[in-house]
């Protein structure tokens, strides 16, 4: 009997770029599936409104229904921590595994991790979010001892919108933060549909891509402590477990 493993992935309701992506890289693990829950999120913005869409209730009550799939392990694939601080995602954690029982992670914490593996201190950042929560992002990541020394953002607020930036654009974007000679460059937004470039932006541009729709599957594998490095063509960082 193939032994199976379930992801559960916590998505903002407006995505669509984060499930068949997700979809695609738990198939590349051995009996690996992705299942969601969604809860409403529909703008990215310093508003009050926006903020309390990231309110622990709701999120919490779409991470029980996910443990009702019998999920293995329970990922937020969301970056708000990077505006709201990354301690809110520490604490969300700790909510779901004493709701469920389940080890949770996260995008933003899983990314951290993996930048100090990488040892990365410079950070390239590309974004398509408003100029005030990319400042909330890059003083984050001040505090944290990693500068960002390029960013790009393209100042929307509509979450549905992010998904219908194309691929191509991402990249050039990506070009421009890799001029400032950055160790890493991070697609922070999990309604991107950057994460397929992540070998390509290797190759031409000497420099991992570390898309946070693939960091949370890399999180979530971590986790449970299955194999990461069994995932290919999504990134070589794959491969350093």
């Amino acid at each position: 009997m193939t032994q199976t493993l379930r992801l559960g992935v916590l998505t903002p309701s407006s995505n669509t770029a984060l499930e068949p992506l997700t979809s695609a890289l738990a198939a590349a693990v051995p009996g690996g599936s992705a299942h969601f829950a969604r809860f409403k999120v529909t703008d990215i913005s310093l508003s009050e409104q926006a903020l309390g869409q990231f309110d622990d209730s709701k999120i919490l009550a779409a991470a029980e229904l996910l443990a009702d799939a019998k999920v293995d392990v329970i990922g937020w694939s969301g970056t708000a921590a990077g505006w709201l601080g990354f301690d809110r995602d520490r604490t969300l954690c700790q909510r779901i595994t004493e709701r469920t029982g389940l080890p949770a992670t996260t995008a933003v914490l899983a990314l951290n991790e993996l930048l100090a593996l990488h040892g990365v201190k410079r950070l390239g950042l590309v974004t398509p979010y408003t100029a005030d929560v990319q400042q909330r992002i890059v003083d984050n990541y001040a505090a944290l001892g990693i500068e960002v020394v390029a960013e790009r953002h393209l100042g929307i607020r509509v979450n549905h919108d992010f998904a219908l930036v194309e691929p191509d654009t991402l990249h050039g974007l990506m070009r421009e933060v890799a001029a400032a000679g950055p160790q890493a460059i991070t697609t922070f937004c999990t309604n991107l549909r950057a994460a397929p470039l992540a070998e390509r932006i290797e190759d031409e541009l000497g420099m991992p891509l570390f898309d946070t729709v693939s960091t949370t599957v890399w999180g979530q594998l971590r986790a449970i402590g299955a194999d990461p490095t069994v995932i290919q063509g999504w990134g070589r960082w794959f491969q350093r477990g």
